[in-house]
Parts: structure tokens; sequence; C-alpha cells
């Protein structure tokens, strides 16, 4: 069963692989323009070089995501473009890691459509990826939701949580890190509470 499970999810982020997700974009700015209008206009204001002399930005289609606005949300709903060039999203995704996008003073993300499982799988590496990254093991999530860190000149990858916990319980100093890490961080979630 759980082989059909991710062989599903495997499709349906293949299926999204030309898509671009564009998030926090306001919801006033839709009404008053077309969304294929608005995503030029963000090219235009942020990698206006992105595309070639002879190349053109083709989109197949544009929509919200969800495609009715809940009026109980405060967050502006996702845009989703699918691209008919792969090579153009993939440059646009390489020039939003590199820059902040804005539209009209507000900072947009710009990011690859991912399925909801495979988004859920990424974030729960949050913690340890930005644990990693202050600690300087130069973390890297690589798809699906596969952590790659660097550690004394080697790179080590771990499938799984659980995985990368037993080679840190390995590791007395990285373990104390991690345990200080998730020391400070609650005693600073308690003081804000």
């Amino acid at each position: 069963m759980e082989h059909l499970i991710h062989k599903t999810e495997d499709l349906e982020n293949r299926s999204r692989r030309d898509n671009l997700r564009i998030i926090d974009l306001p919801e006033n700015h839709h009404k008053r323009k077309s969304l294929d209008i608005i995503l030029q206009k963000i090219i235009q204001e942020n990698c206006p070089n992105i595309l070639g002399q002879e190349e053109k930005m083709e989109i197949e289609r544009i929509h919200t995501s969800p495609p009715v606005l809940n009026p109980q949300l405060i967050t502006p709903r996702d845009v989703i473009a699918k691209f008919k060039n792969y090579q153009t999203k993939e440059k646009m995704i390489q020039a939003a890691k590199k820059k902040s996008f804005r539209y009209h003073g507000t900072t947009v993300r710009i990011t690859q459509d991912l399925a909801t499982s495979t988004l859920k799988d990424l974030k729960a590496w949050n913690l340890i990826f930005w644990k990693a990254r202050e600690l300087g093991l130069q973390p890297r999530i690589k798809y699906p939701s596969k952590l790659i860190i660097f550690l004394q000149g080697k790179v080590w990858s771990f499938n799984t949580i659980e995985e990368f916990q037993a080679f840190v319980k390995k590791r007395p100093n990285l373990n104390r890190k991690f345990d200080a890490q998730t020391q400070n961080s609650r005693e600073s979630s308690k003081d804000s509470g």
C-alpha cells in the first residue's frame, strides 16, 4: 500500500513539473489585472534578462489555488502558473533563490509547485535544517525530501528524520549542539508565549 502512495505522490509531482507557485501576492491585485499580466510584470520587475531575445514567455494556464476565496483566511491565495517551457520556469525559480521578488512593493515568493504530501514532508525538516545551517553543516534539501549535510569533509544524506537523529546520537559533540539548540528554542518560545 505504501508503495502505491509513494508512486501516486511521484506522479502528482511529475505532473506539476512545469508549474510555478507564487505565494503572498495580494488578492486586490488579481481583481484589477489578469494573472498572466501580473506574472509578466513580476518577471519584468525582478528578472528581465531571464528570457532570451527570441524567447517568449508562454503560459499554458494560470489560476489561484483554491479557486474560491475563503473570507476567513487572512493570507492571500497562491497563484499557480503552468509554463509551456520547463526551462523558463526553472530560470525563474533559480532567479528567485538569488534574490527576493517584489510586485508593486510587496514581497512575493516563487517556488516549485509540489504535491501537498511532499510539502508536508519538506516542512518536517525545517527545524533540523535551520539548526544545521546555524552549526555550519551546509544543509541541503533534495527532492523529494532528503536532507544532505557536510560534516568533516564528508557528505551525509538522510531519507528520514529518524535516520538523522540516529546519526546525531552517535556523535556526542553534534548531539550536544543539537540538544542545546532544542533547549534554547523551547526557552525562547516560552518567553514569547
